[in-house]
């Protein structure tokens, strides 16, 4: 289908600054709203959370209703070099054509897994509009350090290609939406701008997409943000050094105690043992940004203006503008993939009904 792309708002206006007031509607600023009116639901801050900080760290603790959906597990080698494998817990409709649903494959954050809450919350609702499910692990997530001898990191977009063709082969799937966070934004946006109009692909939705990697890292180190950055690289670290202690003959341990910002451990271990020349290159080549020109199918971003770190060059908006498939929609509040709304139960979760709305409406 294909989607216009022209955003409501002034081209000239800031990107996502703490403290703008950017956006006065309730309503997010999208693309052809008379289009998309029956997704498009305005959203307003759950009182309190009105700010881009408390939204974000409310949003990571807010209680939830206990996961109960019976998966099975498969681990699926996404590089035959190494025999890396990610681990991908499924949910398949009880149904004899189950391949002809939509099927979803779910791409956690940094620091991530498939057991995430916000995961674990899009699964329910994707499961109740009658869709297959695939909560993938990106690799060494989830407790998988020893099913690859590798790290992981943000331009792995491959990975989650072999995922959607492994089950693709195995369960005749004949239409997959990628749904992202973050970091699996990236990637999900990343894959889509690879793989073009490449069935069995049909839509992707991104929430919070860290699409240019370099200011948003650098966003992560500002003294407002260093909370965020130092609970990212303690996880980081720590990983890092279990990965070591089972592959001690490829990782060293040696001065990890000068690493003191996240661009610091993307240039002394994400570049040097994932083969960038430095974090610089690292960023620049594993960037969806790069590819967003090559997206062909209908493609939802939705961020919040007030993201405490996660931010968009003006260059890369403009090519999100420019692509017709690509549905850009912003709030003016909302947080890091948080967007806790004044609706009632499920509904709290905006962006994860704004998404299966979008999901429904595009590809379902």
């Amino acid at each position: 289908m294909d989607t216009p792309a022209h955003s409501l708002q002034p081209a000239a206006s800031a990107i996502s600054e703490i403290g703008m007031p950017l956006v006065t509607s309730a309503l997010p600023i999208a693309l052809n709203p008379q289009v998309f009116s029956d997704w498009i639901k305005a959203f307003t801050p759950r009182r309190g959370l009105s700010n881009g900080h408390a939204q974000t760290i409310i949003g990571d603790v807010y209680p939830r209703s206990a996961f109960r959906l019976a998966s099975s597990t498969d681990e699926v080698v996404v590089d035959l070099r190494d025999n890396s494998r990610v681990l991908c817990h499924c949910h398949w409709q009880p149904v004899s054509n189950a391949g002809s649903r939509l099927t979803v494959v779910l791409i956690h954050g940094l620091e991530g897994s498939s057991d995430s809450r916000y995961i674990q919350g899009i699964t329910t609702r994707a499961w109740n509009a009658g869709w297959n499910v695939v909560r993938m692990n990106m690799r060494n997530c989830g407790g998988t350090d020893a099913l690859t001898p590798t790290l992981y990191h943000s331009g792995l977009s491959g990975d989650v290609g072999a995922v959607v063709e492994y089950y693709a082969r195995q369960k005749g799937l004949e239409r997959v939406a990628l749904i992202g966070y973050s970091m699996g934004g990236n990637l999900a946006l990343k894959l889509a701008g690879e793989w073009g109009a490449r069935t069995p692909l049909c839509a992707v939705a991104t929430v919070c997409p860290a699409i240019d990697l370099a200011v948003s890292s650098d966003a992560l180190h500002t003294p407002r943000n260093r909370f965020y950055e130092w609970h990212f690289l303690r996880r980081l670290l720590r990983r890092y050094k279990t990965k070591a202690a089972l592959f001690p003959d490829i990782y060293s341990t040696e001065d990890l105690g000068s690493i003191r910002s996240l661009r610091d451990f993307d240039d002394k271990i994400v570049a040097r043992y994932c083969s960038f020349q430095d974090s610089s290159d690292y960023y620049y080549r594993a960037a969806a940004a790069r590819v967003l020109d090559g997206i062909a199918v209908p493609t939802l971003v939705l961020r919040a203006l007030d993201d405490p770190f996660i931010r968009l060059t003006q260059e890369t908006r403009e090519t999100l503008l420019a692509n017709r498939q690509i549905t850009l929609a912003e709030t003016q509040h909302g947080g890091h993939c948080a967007f806790l709304s004044t609706g009632k139960g499920m509904e709290v979760h905006w962006a994860e009904a704004a998404v299966i709305r979008y999901l429904r409406e595009i590809a379902a």
